[in-house]
């Protein structure tokens, strides 16, 4: 259905158009799918539907190792990836066109130089990619809702196409539209925080007894007193991209722990999922 709509860019026509093709029960089991996006006000809903018309209007799905795609995974994909922009600009997300599933892992060649100055060039799985000035990478098996094991990569490797926007992935995304955000207030909040759960890591390895592995699932009480999942810790465009995903799927966590941040993303989002996501909050009928 989606699928002959996509292309470079989207005229106001084709996300008219794809809207008009999303029926209002198709969407509503959409939604129920993904549980993190309970507590959108009728307003958010509708906006939250057509960023992902538009997502569909605008992206080219293409699967990898003759993986069908069919329009509820498009859907999935694209409701999930409209969520962070559901209050900014779609046009963050242009200037490519395509998006590619694996049915699981896939793996990535990676080229690294030691401090020897040797060249090591291996292959990594991964679950997802985002390349600057191409597509968006995704495996399905941790993108789908009913069998994803954690986070939310689909979240996760929009938000590096947010960053990617404004140059080289930094983790700071282009501000010329907060005229509440400066640049230099942004990199203050960013470091800091960074820094502090860099920090709250060490102190976490540093606590694990030595007859755990740190690399076990035994290790995980110890990581669960974290914010954010460790993997933050790589560099600050990563500690952005994994604590975007917290922000709208797990938010109390990342507020606890790193108040400044939490609030900075949420001026950022234009949202406040701590509120959203909170017990009785209203819910869509």
């Amino acid at each position: 259905m989606f699928r002959w709509l996509a292309g470079k860019g989207a005229s106001q026509r084709k996300v008219e158009h794809t809207l008009a093709l999303i029926g209002d029960e198709q969407w509503r089991r959409a939604i129920e799918t993904h549980p993190f996006l309970d507590g959108l006000a009728p307003r958010e809903d509708e906006a939250l539907r057509r960023r992902a018309a538009w997502i569909l209007a605008s992206k080219s799905f293409h699967g990898a190792q003759g993986f069908p795609i069919d329009d509820e995974i498009m859907l999935s994909i694209a409701l999930q990836a409209a969520l962070p922009i559901l209050e900014l600009d779609p046009g963050l997300y242009e200037g490519w066109t395509d998006i590619v599933l694996y049915p699981g892992g896939f793996l990535i060649p990676r080229v690294e130089v030691d401090e020897s100055g040797v060249v090591h060039e291996y292959l990594q799985e991964s679950s997802g990619e985002a390349w600057d000035g191409g597509p968006v990478i995704l495996s399905w098996e941790d993108a789908d809702p009913d069998t994803a094991r954690y986070g939310n990569v689909v979240i996760h490797e929009f938000a590096h196409k947010l960053d990617q926007h404004s140059g080289e992935a930094d983790g700071m995304p282009g501000l010329h539209a907060h005229a509440d955000l400066r640049p230099r207030q942004w990199r203050r909040v960013l470091d800091a925080s960074y820094e502090a759960f860099c920090e709250a890591l060490t102190h976490v390895e540093e606590a694990i007894p030595p007859d755990i592995d740190p690399e076990s699932e035994d290790a995980s009480p110890w990581y669960d007193t974290l914010p954010l999942d460790p993997y933050a810790a790589t560099d600050p465009a990563e500690f952005f991209a994994v604590s975007s995903e917290a922000f709208f799927i797990d938010p109390a966590p990342l507020a606890r722990g790193l108040p400044d941040w939490y609030a900075l993303l949420s001026r950022y989002y234009r949202q406040n999922p701590l509120r959203r996501l909170a017990p009785g909050a209203p819910r869509i009928a």
